[in-house]
């Protein structure tokens, strides 16, 4: 099996393939690759309706490029989002998986973020850019992320998305749907 990942983050490639890994069907023959392709959404998605939409329109994009073929696309989208009655912004994580027929989705867990890291993406800042700032690192969307940041490193980035995708996998894993 031959799955496509719409990004070229290699935590989320490494994500979806935790997974996948040991998964009836999948097992450890599944082969997973990166594909940048775009979101279609902002670059810093708000709301769970942009976030969500981002990650689905990856999964299918994954599947309609013409350089490969996939039996499944794999879409990947953080964003921030409130909740209604809640307070603040949180970090949210969203997966959709593809097969050309059939859309998964799933969510990880979402984060509180501190105030002024909120503040500072409520005014228009990327929060990746804004989690480099404040940590003083550089790229750290590509390692621990802002949830091992936002966690102190019990929960990273991979083991965040790997939620969302499981999640996302259930159509394709179970008769339940």
């Amino acid at each position: 099996m031959r799955i496509g990942v719409g990004s070229g983050n290699p935590v989320k490639r490494a994500a979806t393939e935790r997974a996948v890994a040991g998964t009836d069907g999948f097992g450890d023959g599944a082969v997973v690759e990166a594909c940048p392709v775009p979101s279609g959404v902002s670059e810093q998605p708000f709301g769970h309706d942009e976030t969500r939409t981002g990650a689905a329109n990856r999964a299918t994009a994954v599947l309609d490029t013409t350089a490969e073929a996939y039996d499944l696309g794999v879409g990947i989208e953080g964003g921030v989002a409130e909740y209604e009655g809640g307070d603040g912004l949180f970090l949210v994580m969203w997966a959709a998986v593809a097969d050309g027929d059939r859309v998964g989705v799933g969510t990880g867990p979402s984060l509180a973020l501190p105030g002024g890291i909120a503040a500072r993406v409520r005014d228009g800042e990327e929060l990746g850019p804004v989690m480099d700032d404040v940590l003083g690192e550089s790229d750290v969307a590509e390692k621990q992320g802002a949830a091992g940041a936002l966690t102190g490193g019990r929960v990273d980035r991979t083991d965040a998305l790997r939620t969302a995708v499981a999640g996302a996998l259930g159509p394709f894993v179970t008769d339940l749907y």
